[in-house]
């Protein structure tokens, strides 16, 4: 009988005293963002990771349920981007796949930068409430990163399900991890190289 390994995404062991360090500080829309700006910086100062940060947040007490770093490469698994690792986490936290359960809080997802292709259709089936955006898509692209093929009309497409959206929240932070990434030598990723022929 073939034995496959276990799928661990496991988040580096520096993190959870990088959120106790933080508790507390959530209430608002700003502050989330703040925090996973500094997330994503660390992974890259850390070299843990990709430029990448997201976290899962209970909106009305401002309570952190699940941070989610970019694991691309250490884990050696392309979907493990920090708004998967993020929405994982806290769907295990919640004992549910739906984050939007009745009688559950509001949950919010806050991403260091706007979803790819993927991380878009992962936050349509979470459950959450809301998205907040730090960097754009195009300043992940800036630096080479590819971030699929994406509706233009996104925002509309989620708020259409119920999402609300905010974008720009710290953005020229969240567009500094990125190029510091990059300048700093930093792997861009994308499969194939981001070629597309066969």
């Amino acid at each position: 009988m073939m034995q496959f390994p276990t799928l661990e995404l496991a988040l580096p062991i520096w993190v959870e005293a990088f959120c106790a360090h933080w508790l507390g500080g959530f209430a608002t829309a700003l502050q989330r963002a703040s925090f996973v700006v500094a997330l994503s910086r660390e992974n890259v100062q850390r070299q843990t990771g990709g430029p990448f940060a997201a976290a899962v947040f209970d909106i009305e007490r401002g309570m952190l349920v699940a941070p989610g770093l970019n694991r691309v490469v250490p884990c050696a698994c392309s979907s493990a981007h920090a708004e998967i690792v993020a929405l994982s986490l806290a769907q295990q936290v919640m004992g549910s796949h739906d984050l939007g359960s009745a009688g559950f809080p509001m949950l919010e997802l806050v991403s260091s930068t706007e979803p790819c292709a993927m991380c878009l259709g992962a936050v349509s089936w979470s459950g959450v409430w809301r998205l907040v955006c730090c960097a754009r898509g195009e300043d992940a692209e800036a630096i080479g990163m590819d971030e699929g093929d994406k509706p233009e009309n996104w925002v509309a497409a989620l708020e259409a399900r119920g999402i609300a959206v905010k974008r720009d929240v710290c953005r020229d932070e969240a567009a500094a991890v990125l190029r510091d990434y990059a300048a700093c030598g930093g792997l861009i990723y994308n499969g194939r190289g981001g070629g597309r022929s066969m």
